[in-house]
């Protein structure tokens, strides 16, 4: 079934939409010369093997930027706030992308996106929702929050590999990366 005939996108369908080819296995932006910026990658995740999967496909796309993983929705805005052992900024950076998972535990993806949206020095923070539904409900009302981007996870280990050459091509494709805050931008308490 072609990417048209279908509501949800899935990452294969997101590696045609940017250009993204495979030579010899080996995943290849087309017209990109230049790699990814250093920024940090903050992935909100709340399966153990999730994490490992998406880091392993990070690697075979090439993708060297740090990852930082939170396993639930509050863990995620405490990081995003700089609470607790996110203080230290050298350490936990602020992400230039995030990779929101929509079922976790606590705070769930669609509280954490009202509550990053609600935040005025995190406006420009790319949110691209990574999850394993399909429903067109939980699609419409990610966007409806402001997600930048909606991904289905694939179901399997093959098509996991996938994940990094499309998440490569969403960040080149939106090259121009947020800016830093404001030094008096101040982020609101969590909803």
């Amino acid at each position: 079934m072609a990417c048209s005939d279908r509501l949800i996108p899935t990452v294969g369908d997101y590696l045609l939409t940017v250009g993204v080819r495979f030579s010899n296995s080996s995943p290849v932006l087309e017209g990109s010369k230049s790699p990814l910026p250093r920024e940090t990658i903050l992935l909100a995740e709340d399966n153990h093997d999730h994490v490992i999967l998406i880091k392993r496909a990070f690697v075979h796309a090439r993708i060297l930027n740090p990852v930082q993983a939170v396993h639930d929705g509050a863990e995620a805005i405490a990081y995003l706030q700089g609470d607790g052992k996110y203080s230290d900024r050298d350490q936990f950076p602020l992400p230039s992308l995030m990779l929101l998972d929509l079922k976790m535990p606590n705070k769930n993806g669609f509280d954490v996106l009202e509550w990053i949206r609600h935040q005025p020095a995190l406006q420009n923070l790319r949110v691209v929702v990574l999850t394993t539904s399909d429903r067109v409900f939980d699609v419409k009302r990610a966007y409806e929050l402001g997600a930048s981007s909606f991904l289905t996870k694939p179901v399997d280990l093959r098509n996991f590999v996938q994940l990094g050459p499309a998440i490569k091509g969403y960040w080149v494709w939106t090259s121009n990366a947020p800016t830093d805050p404001e030094p008096e931008g101040h982020l609101s308490p969590a909803l």
